[in-house]
């Protein structure tokens, strides 16, 4: 189907277009391996993030804690990234982008080898906010290096393939770590995360060079969009859509009487394939209907948890339509941010990924607290009525725009750069 919606989205920004005299447009359209590395690195710093899910049980025992508590590590990491990504941005604004990519790996190796062998639950806690600010210096920088190491036809892709080390480590790296940890223990599966970022780190080294990249220099300048409703009504909807979702996936084998390797395995399966049919289906349909479905359908799957874990298939087939149908909303909501802040799309990118993480802050204490009150059944009413609140917020925020595209496509774009925003309450 041809797109209604031809407009690229990284093409045309200043920020990101400048790039190297080696790009990634090779004959063929094959793409340039100096991209590997920085995808290798996004999969240590998504399986290190995301497979703590997986582990609860182990950890738990291990540092005599309740499985809520342990669960706490998802939040403290979420929400250190959240914070510290903004002021490390800033503080580290003058180093050549290459330098900030090795800098942020190391810290992450760092963080991740203490936390593989230090005692009791308060260290452990201290080492994942060491993790995730080095996670919040390289994963915001890669994208930028691969936007400018990429050719004009060939960022999309280049941006696809980086960013899709995150998802693909819901689908490799979080299983594979589940499993090790309950064969070998829960800190080996660290050492894992720590040996994978280690060959980011080396390849990064070794194949990525430095490359010129404009970023915005203070606080004040990052923030500035935060005074305009229609993108507070974006980031609101991505930051109480990562809540309903992780109150459910943080506690995931607290909800199942199944293994829970096999069921991470076909969610991170799912949203691989979600996320690479989101950027299409969004062209096709635009990002209205693309961010109401998914959310409108992940809300029903949540509900239908108790169903899932009847049998091991059932649960297959539930989890990876749950992962697909969740990520199908990713690259929609990014559209959303590129047609609100045209003019600022790598600020607009940030402020979006720090309210993915502020969800998953809310999402690890209430489902963690949840969990201990009122048990499996609590944490998926509480998923659901996150997810339904989601909906119903995004349906009166992210309204059709009257006398251009029905769903905030790039007309509406253009009607944000005569002032008005695309997710506007007023519509």
């Amino acid at each position: 189907m041809p797109s209604r919606y031809p407009i690229p989205l990284f093409d045309n920004h200043p920020t990101i277009r400048q790039f190297d005299e080696h790009p990634t447009d090779r004959p063929g359209g094959t793409v340039d391996r100096r991209l590997y590395p920085l995808a290798a690195g996004n999969f240590a710093v998504g399986t290190g993030m995301f497979v703590i899910a997986g582990l609860l049980t182990p950890i738990a025992a291990d540092l005599d804690v309740s499985v809520a508590a342990a669960g706490q590590l998802m939040t403290v990491f979420a929400l250190a990234y959240a914070v510290l990504s903004p002021i490390l941005a800033a503080v580290t604004a003058a180093l050549p982008r290459r330098t900030l990519l090795l800098l942020g790996l190391g810290v992450f190796v760092l963080g991740n080898a203490l936390t593989a062998v230090v005692p009791g639950y308060p260290l452990v806690v201290a080492t994942r906010v060491l993790a995730a600010a080095g996670a919040a210096m390289f994963t915001p920088t890669a994208s930028g290096v691969a936007s400018a190491l990429a050719g004009p036809g060939q960022r999309g892709r280049a941006l696809a393939l980086v960013m899709g080390g995150l998802s693909v480590a819901t689908a490799v790296g979080v299983p594979l770590g589940t499993w090790l940890g309950g064969a070998a223990g829960w800190r080996a599966t660290i050492w894992l995360v720590t040996g994978l970022a280690v060959l980011g780190f080396a390849g990064i080294a070794a194949l990525v060079p430095d490359v010129r990249v404009t970023v915005p220099g203070g606080l004040r300048e990052r923030f500035a969009p935060l005074a305009d409703r229609g993108v507070l009504a974006v980031l609101a909807t991505q930051l109480l859509m990562f809540a309903s979702a992780f109150s459910a996936y943080t506690y995931l084998g607290s909800l199942f009487d199944l293994p829970p390797a096999a069921v991470l395995w076909a969610w991170g399966v799912g949203a691989v394939v979600g996320n690479q049919l989101g950027g299409r289906l969004t062209d096709a349909y635009g990002p209205r209907r693309m961010v109401l479905a998914g959310l409108t359908t992940s809300t029903i799957l949540m509900a239908l948890i108790p169903v899932a874990n009847l049998a091991l298939p059932v649960a297959l087939v539930w989890a990876f339509l749950w992962g697909a149908l969740g990520w199908l909303v990713a690259p929609a909501q990014q559209y959303r941010v590129v047609a609100a802040l045209p003019g600022n799309v790598a600020i607009g990118l940030g402020l979006l990924s720090s309210a993915q993480y502020a969800g998953l802050v809310l999402a690890g204490v209430a489902g963690g607290l949840v969990l201990d009150g009122y048990g499996r059944a609590g944490v998926i009413v509480l998923a659901t009525a996150l997810g339904l609140a989601t909906v119903l917020f995004t349906l009166v925020t992210y309204r059709p725009v009257a006398g251009g595209s029905p769903d905030g496509g790039p007309r509406a774009a253009v009607s944000r750069r005569r002032g008005s925003s695309p997710a506007s309450p007023r519509g």
